[in-house]
């Protein structure tokens, strides 16, 4: 499996798997294929598709960990990158399907909804992680600083999550919450975990080196 994540060729294969629910977006909206009211669904799809690569992106590391996968992380930038092209998309689509581009009304309708209001704040923060998605800013950054700021991710599901409660919570529809909001519970709880257990495994050295007795 590693073999093939560092073939040259996985990564034209991943973005172009990345890229086509965008591609099916497309032509179903220039073929009458995205149901009755397509604008509608233009804009759930791209949210949906938001929140399903940052559950990809979380979970590059356990996985690359736990199956031993180092090619992984050679495509996490690539994955990061199309969480933040889908959240365009859905940006874009609520302020021209929704709005009408009217910059003043979409700033009115943020500020008094709150379910968009925290979906905008994701989309914010956001913005940063995919502007220093590059080697040039981690250098600037230092790779401390690169890795603190990426950690925002994890806040950036959590409103994720929250903006698609308050979505369904009109219908009173939970499903997909629930799902969505397991999957970033369990990948927070294995980082927790690993965290936890890099200390332990740092600190014992030091703990039996303590422990020996002076000759």
């Amino acid at each position: 499996m590693n073999k093939l994540l560092l073939h040259p060729a996985a990564k034209p294969i991943v973005f172009l798997a990345c890229l086509a629910p965008f591609a099916w977006l497309v032509v179903g909206a220039f073929t009458d294929g995205l149901g009755p009211n397509p604008a509608e669904y233009l804009i759930r799809s791209a949210g949906d598709w938001t929140l399903r690569f940052l559950c990809i992106v979380l979970a590059v590391t356990p996985l690359r960990v736990m199956f031993k996968l180092s090619g992984l992380a050679r495509h996490r930038r690539m994955l990061g990158l199309f969480a933040y092209f889908y959240v365009v998309i859905h940006l874009l689509s609520y302020s021209w399907f929704d709005m009408g581009f009217d910059l003043p009304e979409i700033a009115k309708d943020i500020a008094k909804r709150p379910f968009i209001l925290v979906g905008f704040s994701a989309f914010v923060l956001l913005t940063p992680l995919a502007a220093t998605s590059f080697n040039r800013a981690i250098k600037a950054l230092g790779a401390r600083r690169w890795q603190r700021l990426h950690k925002l991710v994890y806040v950036i599901a959590g409103l994720g999550l929250l903006h698609f409660f308050w979505l369904r919570a009109g219908k009173n529809n939970f499903a997909e919450v629930f799902v969505y909001a397991g999957i970033v519970a369990v990948l927070l709880a294995w980082r927790v975990w690993h965290f936890v257990r890099q200390k332990k495994a740092a600190a014992r050295p030091v703990a039996v080196s303590r422990a020996q007795p002076s000759r």
